[in-house]
């Protein structure tokens, strides 16, 4: 039999936990547990006669949720939506795959994008080393170039919700 992390632990007893306790067992931070709580990803936590916030032990498993969608991409806003679907009654797994779906989408087009820029630069390059150096207002390498497209930094992805079919 093995050993249980202290995080089973707390589930498993029912135990009732400080915000400190859960910002230690979940390895998130008291600040963005206050900011979940108010952006309501987490339900009200209860309070004790002093009013200390107190959780049940199921925030662990919603935290571990809100972290692992937050690895796949999905922002707290989408985070949200799953969570409000779900206790709703609705299952979100047909909008999470639709935005999984697109996300795929986007980032096959975005890689199309840095593959041609790839081999622009690559040729310009090339044509640089032939060049050398080149007179211009600051650098006639640059001011002479073919690459017309803007420089493709990163993207952030889509933020708009996945469209459901009915």
């Amino acid at each position: 039999m093995g050993l249980k992390s202290k995080e089973q632990l707390a589930t498993e007893s029912g135990a009732v936990l400080k915000i400190g306790e859960v910002a230690k067992l979940s390895g998130i931070g008291i600040e963005a547990l206050r900011f979940y709580e108010r952006s309501a990803l987490l339900g009200r936590p209860g309070r004790t006669e002093s009013g200390y916030r107190v959780y049940d032990a199921a925030v662990l498993q919603r935290l571990d949720f809100i972290k692992r969608a937050q690895v796949l991409g999905f922002s707290l806003d989408e985070i949200k939506r799953i969570i409000a679907d779900k206790q709703a009654g609705r299952s979100p797994c047909r909008e999470v795959r639709e935005t999984v779906r697109q996300r795929l989408e986007e980032l096959d087009e975005r890689m199309k994008e840095m593959r041609r820029y790839r081999r622009e630069l690559g040729d310009a390059l090339t044509k640089w080393e032939e060049t050398g150096e080149l007179d211009g207002h600051v650098c006639g390498l640059i001011e002479g170039t073919g690459i017309e497209h803007p420089n493709p930094a990163p993207r952030a992805f889509s933020r708009e919700p996945a469209r459901r079919k009915q």
